[in-house]
């Protein structure tokens, strides 16, 4: 095995994406494509031309051959993809969006081969990856899933590699938010760089500003922290330094599904090659823009040679204007975090039969 660069690790779902608009229900025509935001990233990164490997679990089925096939393709390495022929692949079901909305997306997940994650899948040699990439997904898929983050993270850690954490946050997947906010929570304080959206942020944290919010984190032992507003750019700050990045402005938005893992591509890449955290927020924008002007999850990711053509030119020309959220205080988007009222206790939430959308 060649020296791994980066070590992602969750679940892959099958994906089948409506040919035209309409209430699923009524859709007759699909295409199949892949999700998934941790394997998402997976593939940008090996796209600009890291070496990446992808731990996880898929069921012993046409849909798990598909999403090895795929992901191979990419360049992604599947050495540490177990196959499992007592549980299924996970799919999802998606509609179309032609007016630049979230789309409706329906998970068919539960009790999937990737549910089935364990620490026992954590080998040696995975520990000498250079970079850890992690989500608030895989911990909400099942106790043994949760163990191998917590796991992972910690040896990862101590072994003095570098970490980087998205919260992700799919509350349908958990039994109440106060435990969804405690679990992840105590994932996000074993990285060094946390990349929160404004609405996760401020769940997470009870905190408005994304000052604070950054200051959250730091206080409890990250290096530095980026937070993604959408439109606007991002707000980042670390021990020495902070700011606002504008956004990239686009004239159309077509799917804004992986525009948060197309952030997180830019940050990791580029923190990677020792660039600045400024400039990594402004790599982490461009590439989110991009992952929004193409229809699919990971389409819009860009190659390396992409990325040098189209940089450069994209952010002197292309930047939005920077809204100033110390003082304007805007509505945060729901996006994936709509249904919230659910404490511990209650009956936990369903599963997946409803929209859900990035957090970028």
């Amino acid at each position: 095995m060649s020296e791994i660069d980066i070590l992602s690790f969750g679940e892959t779902m099958a994906m089948f994406v409506a040919d035209y608009n309409g209430d699923l229900a009524h859709v007759d025509h699909f295409h199949k494509r892949i999700a998934g935001a941790d394997s998402n990233v997976a593939i940008g990164l090996s796209r600009l031309g890291f070496n990446v490997t992808w731990l996880s679990r898929v069921g012993d089925d046409s849909l798990g051959r598909f999403v090895m096939d795929t992901l191979q393709k990419e360049g992604v390495d599947c050495s540490h993809v177990t196959i499992d022929p007592a549980h299924p692949t996970g799919f999802q079901m998606k509609s179309r969006a032609e007016d630049g909305s979230d789309p409706l997306v329906e998970y068919f997940r539960r009790g999937s081969a990737a549910s089935h994650l364990s620490a026992q899948s954590i080998m040696p040699e995975l520990l000498r990856a250079r970079h850890l990439h992690a989500t608030g997904i895989p911990p909400a898929l099942s106790a043994t899933a949760r163990e191998m983050s917590f796991e992972l993270m910690t040896r990862m850690r101590e072994a003095g590699r570098s970490v980087s954490f998205d919260p992700n946050l799919r509350p349908g997947l958990w039994a109440c938010t106060q435990q969804m906010i405690t679990e992840v929570n105590r994932l996000a304080v074993l990285a060094h760089w946390v990349l929160p959206g404004l609405s996760e942020g401020q769940l997470l944290t009870g905190f408005d500003d994304p000052a604070d919010i950054a200051a959250f984190y730091l206080d409890k032992g990250a290096e530095a922290v980026a937070i993604k507003l959408g439109p606007h750019g991002a707000y980042y700050r670390t021990q020495l330094d902070a700011g606002f990045v504008a956004g990239v402005a686009v004239e159309t938005v077509v799917d804004t599904v992986g525009a948060g893992d197309g952030f997180a591509v830019g940050m990791i890449s580029a923190l990677l090659e020792n660039l600045s955290f400024a400039d990594a927020v402004k790599r982490a924008n461009w590439i989110g823009s991009r992952a929004v002007q193409s229809r699919g999850d990971m389409e819009g990711l860009p190659t390396r040679a992409q990325m040098s053509v189209e940089f450069e030119s994209a952010i002197a020309s292309r930047l939005a204007p920077t809204v100033d959220l110390r003082c304007s205080h805007r509505p945060c988007p729901t996006g994936d975090l709509q249904s919230l009222d659910n404490p511990c206790g209650s009956e936990p939430a369903r599963d997946e039969a409803r929209p859900v959308t990035e957090d970028f």
